[in-house]
């Protein structure tokens, strides 16, 4: 063969690989359990920075209204993999054996708080006793309310409780209308600009300091793409796992792909909402035990106190059986 015939033989190869279609991206649908914002960063730095695109996979997120409706659209296949409090799902393997599984941990510590304001003279849990407490009808920490209150040696009916809207907790809590308020530690920084603009100082207490050590927001995931995509939920995972990884190293940019993907938020608003999620994933459990993971211990810990909070049997659940610990590294 000639030089010349060889080389266009070589140069018609090149030709045929350039024109073949590259290998499509596996699609999966993300399931959120609540807004958009900082808390939630992850999921859109890891499709912002292309983490995501670089494990091959192509992800819708799908909104959501709370971890129940989440589990839910899990469980029917409607999304593959998403976010809930893992509380929630211990709670529905209970009650409806959802063929849902935790994958990895984001909140490592739960994100349920009481906030005062400096000078109310309460610094710590058993001091809200008597005081007005106002609180989202919506929110989970009211299931885990008693428990927090039995802890400091008060009683459940100890504090005078009222059901508000939750735009409205800040203007109760800085105007004088209520003593305290019940939030997460993810609200930190928009609590405390409301407090500072009134001339105040915020005072955060937050229950996992208080006793109420448990696992809260996990990465979970339907058991048939668990099952049926084994691989593409391992990619993903790891794109996921590295984009938590991003997000703490890289607060003000991360917060930059939140805002550019969901224009309606401002990328300021979003870093300080990010920055106080970042103290519920790295914090000296992560330390003990590698980003992600769950910790036997812990997680017994963590259903021990959601059984309790929802009266449900302590032995009516493993909580070994709703994880599962070969997706991310161990440490």
């Amino acid at each position: 063969m000639t030089k010349s015939a060889l080389a266009f033989l070589l140069a018609g190869a090149a030709l045929i690989f350039n024109l073949a279609p590259a290998r499509a991206a596996d699609a999966l649908t993300f399931q959120l359990d609540w807004l958009p914002g900082g808390d939630k960063a992850p999921i859109y730095v890891c499709l912002h920075q292309g983490f995501c695109e670089e494990a091959g996979v192509d992800v819708t997120i799908a909104g959501g209204r709370g971890s129940t409706e989440a589990i839910t659209r899990l469980a029917a296949g409607a999304s593959d993999i998403g976010i809930s409090d893992i509380g929630a799902l211990m709670a529905a393997r209970v009650n409806e054996d959802v063929p849902v599984t935790a994958v990895m941990s984001i909140f490592n510590k739960g994100p349920h708080a009481f906030y005062t304001l400096e000078g109310s003279g309460i610094q710590g849990v058993a001091d809200v006793e008597g005081k007005r407490v106002a609180t989202s009808p919506f929110t989970s920490s009211n299931v885990y309310l008693p428990l927090v209150l039995e802890d400091a040696g008060l009683a459940p009916d100890s504090v005078s409780l009222t059901n508000a809207d939750p735009g409205a907790l800040g203007p109760m809590l800085v105007s004088g209308s209520t003593d305290v308020i019940i939030a997460w530690m993810t609200d930190l920084t928009r609590y405390g600009n409301q407090a500072r603009e009134a001339g105040r100082e915020l005072v955060a207490l937050p229950w996992s300091a208080a006793g109420l050590e448990l696992y809260s927001a996990s990465l979970i995931a339907s058991d048939r793409f668990l099952e049926e995509r084994p691989d593409v939920a391992r990619r993903f995972i790891e794109a996921f796992r590295h984009s938590v990884e991003f997000a703490r190293e890289n607060p003000r940019e991360a917060a930059a792909s939140v805002a550019a993907l969901v224009p309606e938020l401002q990328a300021e608003d979003v870093e300080g909402s990010l920055n106080d999620a970042l103290a519920l994933v790295f914090n000296e459990v992560t330390q003990d035990h590698a980003l992600g993971t769950f910790d036997p211990a812990r997680l017994a810990e963590t259903w021990q106190r959601v059984s309790a909070a929802q009266g449900l049997e302590a032995g009516a659940l493993d909580p070994e059986e709703i994880v599962a610990r070969d997706f991310v590294p161990q440490g």
